[in-house]
């Protein structure tokens, strides 16, 4: 005779099935499995939170670093000799490297809140290899090539820093209810306490950050200094190709107070604009002279230079992906820019009553005017007649000669120099890039008389910074894109950003407080001795969630005993659903002594329920 036992009721659970099937490609219900994770497999989730960290901070670096992309296009032009926009795919890749290896976080966080085993899939692991391995050599590269750009990084966190405060305090207050759980279905009490005293340590440390954070937009309003003058760097070179005459055009009707511009000496004596040592980059030399394309452009005479076309360039290559937002007009007056001499833009620059940057560049050796390059580039200032009080001029050398030809030229160094030297020396302004200043050396300089202008500022946020700090002026890229700013992106008084982080962290630190204990409660209940009696559903349901704590075994062996006393139905009840739940029902053989004792236990059995489990 055979005897039927009842078959378990299982409930289709869709979400644990992608969840382990996405991680770990087990969709299968046998292939899933609530033991204790592997030790290699605990090695990998600490091989994917490195990489996940790595790869944020690589992204956050890369975001921030978005005022210079121009800067390192033009930085790897010169090392390849082929211009292209290498920032925007970098981003790109970075962004989808980090959104990858946050999903597999996510999931193996899931695995852990829902009692599942993790066991990451090979193809994810040798995905998350070569995110780590790529991230790695990123960064190395950045250090050996471009290692000054780090600086940013300080830079940025004057900005960000109180907000990144908050996100980092919502992260770990998020995180209180996986620690909770984990803390409270442990079995030893060594783990709790690792557990509870390294999640401590971490919520410290985020609560007391804001003790070393410093911005200079902590401040009182009133303390806010005027907005720094905008300097139109090589004209406005997002609306126009750079150093021609429709770029500066462009500054000018952009409100720019004052353009800047690079300069160099033609063969035969002329002094024109032009950034780059070849004009490869920003001409069609290739095409009128082939056998010239690598030679320096000082070495042109002025009538080879004029026949050139300066602005087609700026069409095909986009350098800042604006040359579509042109209209048709501007779109055919860019195509048809030729190189702009030193005399056109300080004739424009006296017509509007502008001041002038420029950087002189000295000729080659062979060049002729290597030796007379400063006084070719003071003649044509002093011809333009433009008032000298707008002449930036920044070449160290001859420069007492240019002081008694020009007394009211600002003597401008592009040398950092201490503010005594500086006045020592006559000079009354500093042309120096924005890393290479701090806070306080700004308001040094400000107190000696020095003024300060930096470059190259075409991000609102690093120009709201150099705001708050008291910079006079700036050069950038975007003016039209500055001056439409009429106040820092933000400002707050020290007190009320005090106010906001203790309120932050006291709303933070109760919301932590009520997750553990609402996760330990019926723990916490047990231990403090208020229950008297089990429930036999809360049992099960212990113990499906995960496998037993030490607490939750002895509620159980409790419970078996108190109903063994009140009758064995009951006591067998409970192990067949609770201990076999989980094996199942199998067809078993039926001897004669077996029918005896069935008929005997008959009506306990009439009295049981069918177990219905579900797989977590």
């Amino acid at each position: 005779m055979v005897k039927h036992q009842p078959l378990q009721v299982y409930e289709r659970q869709l979400c644990l099935s992608c969840l382990t099937g996405i991680y770990g490609c087990r969709w299968k219900r046998y292939q899933r499995s609530h033991d204790d994770t592997t030790k290699w497999e605990r090695l990998w989730f600490l091989v994917l939170c490195s990489t996940f960290f790595l790869i944020l901070f690589w992204l956050y670096f890369w975001w921030e670093v978005h005022n210079d992309y121009n800067e390192f296009n033009w930085f790897l032009y010169n090392r390849t000799g082929y211009w292209s926009d290498w920032s925007i795919p970098i981003l790109v890749t970075t962004a989808a490297g980090f959104s990858y290896v946050a999903f597999l976080l996510i999931l193996a966080l899931c695995h852990t809140a829902v009692g599942q085993q993790m066991n990451l899939h090979w193809l994810h692991k040798f995905a998350v290899t070569v995110v780590l391995v790529v991230t790695v050599i990123s960064m190395i590269s950045m250090e050996q090539l471009w290692g000054e750009e780090w600086d940013i990084l300080l830079l940025s966190f004057q900005a960000t820093g109180p907000f990144l405060h908050l996100g980092a305090v919502a992260a770990i207050t998020l995180l209180a209810w996986l620690v909770a759980g984990q803390f409270a279905r442990a079995e030893k009490s060594c783990f709790q306490a690792v557990l509870l005293l390294t999640y401590l340590t971490v919520l410290t440390a985020l609560y007391l950050v804001p003790l070393s954070i410093t911005s200079p937009c902590l401040m009182e309003k009133n303390n806010l200094g005027p907005k720094p003058a905008i300097i139109g760097h090589q004209g406005a070179p997002m609306l126009a190709p750079e150093n021609t005459l429709m770029s500066f055009q462009e500054a000018i009707e952009q409100k720019a107070s004052g353009l800047y511009a690079d300069v160099k000496i033609s063969h035969d004596g002329v002094p024109f604009l032009m950034h780059d040592n070849t004009l490869r980059r920003t001409t069609d030399v290739e095409k009128l002279f082939p056998e010239r394309v690598g030679q320096d452009s000082s070495m042109f005479n002025w009538t080879d230079l004029q026949a050139l076309n300066a602005g087609q360039w700026f069409l095909k290559d986009d350098p800042f992906w604006t040359a579509s937002s042109l209209s048709e007009a501007d779109w055919a007056l860019a195509g048809n820019q030729s190189v702009c001499t030193l005399s056109e833009v300080l004739q424009l620059a006296k017509n509007s009553s502008k001041s002038i940057l420029f950087n002189v560049r000295r000729p080659p050796p062979e060049h002729p005017h290597r030796e007379s390059w400063i006084n070719v580039t003071l003649h044509t200032v002093l011809q333009s007649g433009i008032q000298q009080q707008h002449v930036m001029w920044t070449p160290d050398t001859d420069r007492q000669l240019v002081r008694q030809m020009a007394p009211g030229f600002q003597q401008t160094s592009a040398v950092k120099k201490s503010v005594k030297i500086l006045q020592e020396e006559g000079i009354v302004r500093l042309n120096l890039r924005y890393n290479q200043v701090s806070t306080q050396e700004i308001r040094d300089s400000r107190e000696g008389n020095v003024s300060l202008t930096l470059f190259t500022v075409s991000e609102p946020w690093l120009y709201s910074v150099l705001w708050c700090s008291g910079v006079q002026s700036v050069t950038s890229d975007a003016p039209h894109i500055l001056r439409k700013l009429p106040y820092p992106i933000w400002l707050m008084p020290p007190e009320e950003y005090k106010l906001l982080w203790i309120a932050a962290d006291v709303i933070s630190f109760i919301v932590i407080i009520g997750v553990f204990v609402l996760q330990n409660y019926h723990m916490i209940r047990w231990r403090l001795g208020s229950i008297r009696s089990y429930n036999p559903e809360q049992i099960m349901l212990s113990a499906a969630v995960r496998r037993s704590s030490r607490d939750v075994n002895i509620m159980k062996e409790k419970l078996i005993f108190s109903e063994m006393n009140n009758g064995l139905g009951s006591a067998e009840e409970l192990s067949l659903c609770s201990e076999n739940g989980y094996e199942g029902y199998t067809n078993e053989a039926v001897t004669p002594r077996d029918q005896q004792h069935h008929a005997r236990m008959q009506p306990n059995y009439a009295q049981k329920k069918p177990c219905i489990l579900q797989d977590h």
